[in-house]
């Protein structure tokens, strides 16, 4: 990665965890402080927490073609004036409904589809897998932070000031954007990162991508339920007053990402990964039961929770390298965009159902309930597909019709590590699959050019 590429990378990578933060930071505190809102009802909670993602899974494909229209950076700053418009709404409201229009607004902004676009931009082929890596640690980082930095800032400020400090993180981000985000030479579509419409059909139907898609909708769900009833049990079961809950989840938040380090480690390195995911839904599965079977012990709560973002953490990390294994070389953008709208989804749906499940049963009820998914998801996992160990890999090519493109792809096949090839004619590229132990870019090169 040569210096541009590295300023631009860790900037988009600072305006996504900035919004990150934005929206997480209420996460473990809102349900307290919505108590004294006008209008509040158990359901209404969950809605408000989970409702961006209702807007996010609307509008982040739409921005995302429309930023291949009108620009990457206008359509950006865009997404980022509705977030901090969101977030002013909601921190000047004083009832349930004005929140849940501020956060509406706020996933109004759904910018991720544009800003990996512009980060396709801003890079060459070669070195687009590490950024999109360096993105996922952002992200990442910005969610464990968000929650361990949200009770911290609420006993300061409150839930409105942190409303307040969102919008101003908004602000940052479109500084960001236009001080250190270079502008790119060229808008291309990239099919490796982008959604194409005429493949959504095939990337919803296709069995293997529907089980991970139907997967993080659960991931993304269980935790947003989890989120309406957990600060309840700390107070009122725990005795942990609102303002001490951040020293409960800071040592059992850092603790998980060492947890999940040797898993992502046995995943990957010694190729367990099947292992390893079904072992992590099961995690996910035994920490809500245990969430939900004792909640006077801090112990006990705490192993739970320590399990639970321990398989959140392994899982949220796997997901997104499974769907890039499994899907076809030429539709990995639209199987991510496929991927990401179930992620939003299940946000607005575990949100919305654990509030009203709190309400009409109890918040133990909320924990069972989210195990019993989990189980669900667990045997629906139990059919996935061992993946490949394989790796993408672009070419630039030259061919006039679809005939020459498919002559080439049938060449490429022959090569020894590749294991899929498909010749794109209106994008001029060869996207690959392959083995990196076997595959010589090289070799693969000097073909492309002698029959282009």
């Amino acid at each position: 990665m040569n210096q541009l590429e590295r300023r631009s990378v860790f900037s988009l990578a600072g305006i996504y965890g900035l919004r990150m933060l934005g929206l997480f930071m209420i996460l473990p505190v809102f349900s307290l402080y919505a108590e004294g809102l006008e209008g509040v009802t158990p359901m209404l909670v969950g809605v408000a927490l989970g409702v961006y993602g209702l807007t996010m899974a609307i509008f982040q494909i739409p921005f995302g073609m429309l930023s291949d229209r009108f620009g990457r950076k206008p359509i950006i700053t865009i997404g980022l004036l509705l977030f901090a418009l969101g977030s002013l709404i909601a921190a000047m409201s004083d009832t349930i409904w004005g929140v849940i229009i501020g956060r509406a607004i706020q996933g109004s902004g759904a910018i991720a589809a544009a800003m990996m676009a512009l980060m396709a931009d801003l890079t060459e082929e070669q070195e687009r897998t590490k950024a999109m890596a360096i993105m996922g640690v952002a992200i990442g980082m910005s969610f464990t932070l968000a929650l361990m930095v949200g009770p911290i800032l609420n006993a300061s400020m409150g839930v409105d000031g942190i409303f307040w400090l969102t919008a101003v993180l908004a602000a940052a981000g479109i500084a960001i954007l236009f001080l250190l985000v270079p502008d790119p030479k060229h808008l291309n579509f990239h099919r490796e990162v982008e959604t194409v419409p005429a493949q959504l059909k095939q990337v919803f139907f296709d069995a293997q991508l529907f089980r991970l898609d139907v997967g993080i909708l659960v991931q993304h769900g269980i935790m947003m339920a989890m989120f309406t009833a957990l600060p309840f049990v700390l107070r009122d079961k725990l005795g942990l007053p609102a303002d001490e809950h951040a020293w409960f989840y800071l040592p059992v938040l850092m603790l998980s990402v060492l947890g999940m380090a040797p898993l992502v480690m046995l995943a990957e390195k010694k190729q367990k990964m099947k292992q390893v995911f079904i072992g992590s839904v099961l995690l996910m599965a035994l920490s809500e039961i245990l969430l939900g079977t004792d909640q006077r012990s801090l112990v006990a709560v705490g192993i739970g929770l320590f399990f639970f973002f321990v398989a959140f953490n392994v899982l949220e990390a796997s997901l997104p390298s499974l769907i890039s294994r499994l899907a076809p070389v030429e539709s990995k953008g639209t199987a991510m965009g496929v991927y990401s709208t179930s992620q939003f989804l299940g946000a607005f749906i575990g949100g919305a159902g654990g509030g009203w499940l709190s309400g009409a049963f109890g918040i133990q009820a909320v924990f069972f309930a989210c195990a019993i998914v989990a189980l669900g998801w667990l045997l629906l996992a139990l059919g996935m597909k061992v993946p490949a160990y394989l790796s993408s890999f672009m070419l630039h090519v030259e061919v006039s019709d679809q005939r020459a493109a498919e002559q080439l792809a049938a060449k490429l096949m022959q090569l020894p590590g590749v294991h899929e090839a498909s010749v794109i004619v209106e994008d001029g590229v060869a996207y690959l699959k392959v083995d990196k132990k076997k595959f010589d870019s090289k070799l693969a090169t000097s073909l492309t050019e002698a029959l282009s």
